[in-house]
Formats: structure tokens, C-alpha cells, sequence
């Protein structure tokens, strides 16, 4: 199976050439995509050199600046399906994905449609050393997804994903409407109203090692206010009483 990673870059330097090694160390046929939004501390550039030391594996898409979560994925995903991925990952650089994660994942793929690495399934969790009011902030944010779009996975606010090729052929991306984060709770709620197989494997999401973190206050209350807009997008394809499959590693 041919698998693309998306890994949309911000001043991810530090980062990066790190968990490219760690990718490609994987018993697993992956070739990689960095979507970079133009980084000031020269991701691109680190980028561009890692393609001449691994080839036709790894592919750079520079776009002209800071274009966010939404656009970086969408694009992503064309790409990825016109090189001929059979599944498409979405993860972060900032390697608060495990990526010996990704060899579970591709086992369920098989029984599924979607995977996504989870969180809050038993087995999974968060960086221990996360204040309180973060740990309270993240599940809290999880919850409130999952109530008011009635989804019954576990982990609906996770970035870290796996998809089969039929799977993203098969949504309305033009649909797709979000940005920021709430992209990612839009993506998982289409999938779930256009009732595709879920499965979630446990992961500890570890907080970034190197860097600085993108995420604030001000993103994750945008994204409680907008999870009204994206229940209402999809009014007309969310059926009354319908129940999705979820497996759990």
C-alpha cells in the first residue's frame, strides 16, 4: 500500500529533518509531502535538501505565505491523489504524533475507511507534564464536539489521521469549509454523516520537543464557536438515528 504523509510546515527547522529519519525508518512504503507556508526560519530550504537526499520519496510544495491548516491540507490531499496514494496521513512535525503509531493505523485501515489516532480511548493520553487547565481545556474542547455533533468516536479534535484513497474520493472537499482546527472536526464530521467506517487507535499525544507551540486560548474558543456552523453545513446529510462503525485497537 502506497501511503503519503501530509505534513503541513510553520517554522518547523528543528523539527523536521528529525522526523523525516523517523518516517522513512518505518516498515512501511511512505513517501512524504511537506506543504510549507514560506517559514521564516527556513523550513523550505531544510525541506528542499532533504529531497535530494531521499529522492522521489519526499515531495516540497512552497506556497507564498501563512495560508493555514485548511488550504495546506486540501492541498495535500490533490496532491497526494495524483501521485498515487492508495492512503493519505495527515500529521504534525512537531512529533507530538508518535510515528511508529502510523504501522498500527495502516493494520486497521484495513477493516476501516478513516483511523484516527486517538487520544481518549482507553490506552491513550496526553503529555503528563501539561498544566491541569490544559489537560482540562483539550478534553474539555473534545467533549463539546463530540456532544453537539453527536459523533460517537472517541477523539474528534485529533490532527493526527489516517484515510483511505476512496475514502477522501468520495467527500465534497468543496464543501469543506472551516479553518484553523475547526478543520479538523469538519473533516471527521463529514466522514461520519456520510457514514464511512471509523477506527481509532490509542496514542500519547506528547507535547512538541523542539519549537514553539501554535496553539492558543483565543484558537480553541474560535473553534467552540464555530462547531454550530459546521453542524449546520451538513443538515442535509445527516440522517436521523444513523449510527456509525467504530472499531478500537
Amino acid at each position: 500500500m502506497k501511503i503519503i504523509v501530509i505534513i503541513p510546515t510553520y517554522n518547523e527547522a528543528e523539527n523536521l529533518p528529525k522526523l523525516v529519519s523517523a518516517l522513512f525508518s518505518l516498515p512501511l512504503n511512505i513517501n512524504l509531502l511537506v506543504v510549507d507556508d514560506n517559514s521564516p526560519d527556513g523550513t523550505g530550504k531544510i525541506a528542499d535538501d532533504l529531497v535530494k537526499e531521499y529522492s522521489t520519496r519526499l515531495r516540497v510544495h512552497h506556497r507564498a505565505g501563512k495560508l493555514g491548516l485548511r488550504s495546506a491540507y486540501l492541498t495535500g490531499f490533490s496532491l497526494a491523489l495524483e501521485d498515487g496514494a492508495e492512503a493519505i496521513a495527515q500529521m504534525d512535525a512537531d512529533f507530538s504524533h508518535e510515528p511508529q503509531k502510523l504501522i498500527e493505523m495502516v493494520a486497521m485501515l484495513q477493516s476501516c475507511d478513516v483511523v484516527l489516532g486517538s487520544r481518549y480511548v482507553q490506552g491513550g493520553s496526553v503529555d503528563e507534564n501539561w498544566p491541569l487547565w490544559r489537560k482540562w481545556l483539550s478534553a474539555w474542547g473534545n467533549f463539546y464536539s463530540r456532544s453537539i455533533l453527536r459523533l460517537p468516536f472517541r477523539d474528534v479534535t485529533t490532527g493526527f489521521r489516517l484515510w483511505r484513497r476512496e475514502t477522501i474520493l468520495g467527500m465534497p472537499l468543496d464543501r469543506v469549509d472551516a479553518s484553523g482546527y475547526i478543520f479538523l472536526v469538519e473533516m471527521a464530521y463529514l466522514a461520519f454523516c456520510l457514514e464511512y467506517r471509523f477506527g481509532e487507535v490509542p496514542i500519547h499525544f506528547q507535547d512538541r520537543r523542539w519549537g514553539k507551540s501554535k496553539m492558543s486560548f483565543k484558537i480553541q474558543a474560535e473553534a467552540a464557536l464555530r462547531i454550530w456552523e459546521v453542524l449546520w453545513l451538513y443538515t442535509d446529510l445527516r440522517k436521523k438515528g444513523k449510527s456509525a462503525r467504530v472499531s478500537q485497537s
